[in-house]
């Protein structure tokens, strides 16, 4: 048995030519012979094989004809570390028995499961491989080119990886940070086979549930919650990017989850803050990602006239036409152009690849935290943390004052932040589960309600586009909505904290 450690790259095919030279110039790069890889995947009708969360394949190559099963693994960020076996074949006739016995769950029957196998999808791919050193260390790393097809249909396969073959892991993220600060990549979640097991339309890449709160045990270390942390909010940034990815989604989804994207980067922006963890480096890439982001806003209002069309716009007669003006102006944002000019952002994967150096820094216990430290426990820590946060807002939104639309709109963003610190710590209040929802329901619907003032706003300029004039129907719809919002904000601020 072997125990992979790599790291994978996706970069753009135009980039190609790029990263082989780069590659090529690292002095003393160990060049090798590049390889043709036809890979066929298999598993049973019923997917048994996937249900135990394996991966099967038999490969041809110049070498010869090699069967591997990938079992069940561990991603953390982006490093990947799967038990593998491969064991030589004459032909290319699957045969599960020549695996050892112990891999197998108990009492399972296993010459039914072989009887069964069948071929689902292939890889098939140009391999350029490089050894290199870094320092003691040494990596593989392994040019990949070429498709993912089914019977039905084909993707391209163009990344990067980067394999442990000796040495300390941290070797795979300097090389790979030494690259994307030359060629822009992101980190890729998903492997080739999950990829192909998709394509074979085994696994849906269009659903991944919201959670109410990150999971964190009260008696974890403040290393293992920041670890936590980053390690929930980067697995989310790339779930939810494969999913806009995958163009199954409609255009009003997309806007969701393009909303949801920006949440998990916040969240990890906002936990390197919480922790002390400045960096001259890392600020100007969330502040380049934000800005790049800036579309989001108009898409929701958009898509909320879209969805909420009815409900939204009641009896005017004007409705269809402003709803088919929304669905236009939805569509020209072209989701796909911007993930594609997000990706070709350097900033993009280089914090990406550093928030995964900071992880495994943090479990090596080689972070600087003491400034976090001065809390007696998690959960004080926890507790001051949502009390800043608290005071924030009061500052922000004093009972006394009237607020403006204008005024709840520009709050947006802080009462976004401090609705992420519930999110981060609100598990470790779960003996006061009934107290905490009843603290954090106001402020969520008050972001709701700050998204309709959007709409409304949005659709002034709609309106003003198509020569209607609904300026009376929008501010007597804006000043009931307000009402309600100044009754809720300062109901809600007189309700005692759940923390204290």
């Amino acid at each position: 048995m072997d125990t992979e450690i790599e790291l994978k790259l996706f970069f753009q095919p135009a980039n190609k030519d790029s990263l082989i030279a780069l590659l090529n110039a690292i002095p003393k790069a160990d060049i090798r012979p590049t390889q043709s890889l036809l890979n066929t995947y298999y598993d049973t009708p019923n997917m048994q094989l996937r249900a135990w969360d394996m991966g099967f394949r038999v490969r041809s190559s110049g070498k010869g004809i090699e069967q591997t099963i990938k079992t069940s693994g561990k991603v953390a960020g982006g490093i990947h570390s799967r038990p593998e076996y491969n064991v030589d074949l004459i032909s290319s006739e699957p045969n599960l028995s020549l695996f050892p016995q112990d891999i197998w769950p108990q009492e399972c029957d296993l010459d039914n499961v072989q009887g069964q196998l069948a071929p689902l999808f292939e890889t098939n791919f140009e391999r350029l491989t490089w050894h290199i050193y870094i320092e003691e260390s040494l990596v593989e790393v392994a040019m990949d080119i070429g498709t993912i097809s089914t019977d039905k249909s084909s993707e391209a396969i163009c990344e990067l990886e980067f394999e442990l073959l000796a040495g300390e892991t941290s070797a795979l993220l300097e090389l790979a940070t030494q690259l994307a600060n030359e060629v822009p990549m992101r980190l890729g979640q998903a492997s080739k086979a999950k990829r192909g097991y998709m394509l074979a339309q085994q696994a849906n890449p269009s659903y991944l549930a919201a959670i109410d709160f990150i999971e964190l045990p009260s008696g974890l270390s403040l290393e293992q919650t920041m670890i936590t942390l980053l390690e929930t909010g980067l697995e989310r940034w790339q779930l939810l990017e494969e999913m806009l990815a995958s163009n199954s989604l409609s255009l009003a989804e997309q806007a969701q989850i393009w909303y949801r994207l920006r949440a998990c980067i916040r969240l990890l922006k906002l936990t390197l803050k919480q922790y002390h963890i400045d960096s001259e480096e890392l600020a100007p890439w969330f502040t380049e990602l934000e800005q790049a982001l800036d579309f989001i806003e108009p898409a929701l209002s958009l898509a909320e006239i879209v969805v909420q069309g009815k409900s939204l716009l009641g009896k005017l007669k004007q409705q269809k036409d402003l709803n088919a003006h929304a669905q236009t102006q939805l569509a020209q944002l072209d989701f796909n152009q911007k993930l594609k000019e997000l990706w070709q952002l350097p900033c993009y994967g280089q914090l990406q690849l550093a928030l995964v150096d900071l992880m495994l820094k943090a479990n090596a216990r080689q972070l600087d935290l003491s400034q976090a430290k001065g809390s007696n426990s998690l959960l004080s820590f926890a507790n001051e943390l949502q009390e800043a946060s608290w005071q924030k807002i009061i500052t922000m939104m004093p009972s006394q004052a009237n607020l403006s639309s204008h005024d709840y709109q520009q709050f947006a963003k802080a009462l976004d932040e401090s609705i992420l610190v519930g999110f981060a710590y609100g598990s470790l209040y779960g003996n006061h589960a009934q107290e905490r929802e009843a603290f954090r329901r106001p402020w969520q619907d008050m972001v709701l309600g700050i998204r309709t003032l959007a709409c409304y706003q949005k659709l002034s300029q709609l309106s003003s586009e198509l020569g209607m004039d609904i300026s009376d129907w929008l501010e007597g719809k804006s000043q009931s909505l307000l009402f309600a919002m100044e009754h809720s904000r300062r109901s809600a601020l007189t309700k005692v904290p759940y923390w204290r």
